[in-house]
């Protein structure tokens, strides 16, 4: 029973979570995250700050909910360690969800001290943003990871996985480096907001353009790319890791990402509107998420093909 309770608990810290990383792409999608200064962890050098201005409010609010998060790992860490025992695959992943949620909050912190936020166009903040992101994906899958373990899923075996390995392996690095491009085309979004699709694609296109503009065209091609690679690979690793769980995660992965497709061209088409930067945004964690679960379903322990023992050898007349 406890051990249930700590799998539909980690389900609501991965809800939780979600929500944050959402409410975190509406403060820089509405300009928000100067408002507390350059301070922190205190906002316009007050513990708590006067509401004066809006941008304040989401600002400060943001913090307020990323903080209970962490708290939220906190206490998952503590009972990890409570009800299961030592060396089991929740105990890791609980701690490494906490170490990326530290993270988590550090990235935050340095945009805000070193002012990578509110209009700012530079190349570090370009940087900051895509790595932020990289270490939100990377902080769902430990939490992913352990929700599944917790409700008994095996550990994860990657040796003598053969082409399982590579087909996932490149799978992550696609949606890593699509995840970076798309966090970075809706920095550019926010900055250089078009009129227009006629008007956005000729910013696209010019070559005196801001190199954040001149990114934008890129995301939707690597989204297509990434979507037909993962269609197929999803298929491939089935095939090569039959089990209930690897074909309900591969069918799940093909459907989620053809509406993430979907949810992109419209994004597109609408002009990129803050309601549907969240959108797109929690499909893009669900892809993710999806990707770890099959993962985990076909690197098993118990999926894991097992050596062959050598054959009997006859005995010889004689012998």
């Amino acid at each position: 029973m406890q051990r249930k309770r700590f799998t539909y608990y980690t389900y609501g810290v991965i809800a939780y979570t979600l929500g944050v990383i959402l409410y975190g792409a509406y403060v820089r999608a509405t300009g928000s995250g100067a408002g507390c200064g350059s301070h922190w962890p205190t906002c316009n050098g007050q513990i708590i700050p006067r509401p004066e201005q809006i941008e304040t409010v989401i600002e400060f609010t943001h913090r307020i909910t990323s903080a209970l998060a962490g708290l939220l790992v906190v206490f998952l860490v503590i009972w990890a360690f409570r009800i299961f025992p030592k060396g089991h695959a929740v105990r890791m992943g609980a701690v490494l969800a906490l170490v990326f949620m530290i993270t988590e909050g550090l990235i935050g912190a340095g945009l805000v001290l070193f002012e990578l936020v509110a209009d700012n166009q530079s190349v570090a903040r370009t940087v900051s943003i895509a790595a932020h992101l990289i270490n939100t994906f990377i902080l769902l899958a430990f939490l992913t990871l352990t929700a599944w373990w917790a409700r008994g899923g095996q550990p994860l075996q990657l040796r003598k996985q053969g082409g399982v390995n590579w087909l996932l392996g490149l799978g992550f690095v696609a949606l890593l480096f699509l995840g970076a491009s798309g966090a970075i085309t809706a920095l550019g979004d926010t900055l250089f907001p078009a009129g227009s699709l006629a008007e956005g694609v000729r910013q696209d296109f010019m070559p005196t353009a801001h190199f954040l503009i001149r990114l934008r065209v890129w995301h939707p091609v690597i989204a297509i790319i990434t979507g037909l690679y993962l269609i197929l690979a999803s298929s491939a690793i089935y095939s090569l890791r039959p089990s209930r769980d690897t074909l309900r995660f591969s069918r799940a992965m093909k459907v989620i990402f053809l509406v993430q497709l979907g949810a992109g061209t419209l994004n597109l088409l609408l002009l990129a509107p803050v309601w549907m930067q969240l959108v797109h945004l929690l499909l893009a964690d669900l892809v993710w998420i999806v990707m770890v679960l099959l993962s985990a379903a076909a690197l098993a322990r118990n999926l894991a093909p097992q050596a062959q023992p050598a054959p009997a050898v006859a005995a010889q007349p004689g012998d």
